[in-house]
């Protein structure tokens, strides 16, 4: 009960942002951030209609994805890998991931590249966008990774090439403390660039709980969504840590 009304708030709040946009809240997809809740609450939101969850750390996200398998064989939902990723971790996640976001070095995008074709795979590939110029910590402490803006042409590029990966468009979280919807703007600018290598690299994934509504403004695709949706961050089991 609690994770519907939840979702109707959040979905609520696309609707409404997208509208006052001008726009069709059926182009802003949702995803929904599971990072230290339970496969469990996965499965809830799966029952309410939403098929697209992101997660941000390797170990739990393979665990999850393995028990989605099991308890609901069948279930089609696309899984997105949202958080910094190691290039050691890339063969791991190429093996459940469908799309990642968080893509913001050669290396990263050659490994993930090579890891998804010798699985017979491709996974859509976003670059990730560094808005901050102090490169500031994120509120977990974990630090904020993406290319400078004056590189994700080059990169973006790169990508494009890369056997495994299919370019699919950016993603930027907005600096720590400052404004979203210049944020927002100036990925969107960046975003046109990246179309102009792939004409169908068209996502904008940008946008959470607290600053949606400027994402959308600015035509975000995609909104990544984890404590308005789930609540406050659980803490998790010890086989997920």
């Amino acid at each position: 009960m609690e994770l519907a009304g939840n979702l109707a708030a959040v979905r609520a709040r696309i609707d409404a942002a997208a509208r006052a946009a001008g726009r069709s809240p059926a182009e802003v997809t949702l995803i929904a951030v599971s990072k230290t809740f339970p496969a469990t609450d996965i499965l809830h939101v799966l029952d309410l209609g939403v098929t697209d969850i992101g997660e941000n750390r390797d170990k739990e996200a393979a665990l999850k994805a393995a028990e989605i398998a099991d308890r609901a064989p069948g279930q089609r939902l696309r899984w997105h890998f949202v958080g910094q990723l190691q290039r050691k971790k890339a063969r791991s996640v190429a093996s459940y991931a469908d799309v990642v976001h968080s893509i913001d070095r050669v290396e990263l995008a050659d490994a993930l590249g090579r890891a998804a074709a010798r699985r017979g795979r491709s996974l859509d590939a976003l670059v990730q966008v560094n808005l901050d110029d102090r490169s500031a910590a994120a509120a977990d402490g974990e630090a904020r990774g993406g290319v400078r803006p004056n590189d994700v042409v080059a990169l973006a590029e790169h990508v494009a090439g890369t056997a495994g990966l299919r370019l699919a468009g950016v993603m930027a979280l907005a600096p720590l403390g400052g404004d979203p919807d210049a944020a927002f703007a100036r990925l969107g600018v960046l975003a046109e660039g990246v179309r102009g290598i792939a004409a169908d690299a068209v996502v904008i994934s940008a946008g959470m709980s607290e600053d949606l509504e400027a994402a959308i403004r600015h035509g975000a695709t995609h909104v990544r969504v984890g404590t308005a949706l789930f609540g406050g961050r659980a803490l998790m089991s010890d086989h997920v840590r």
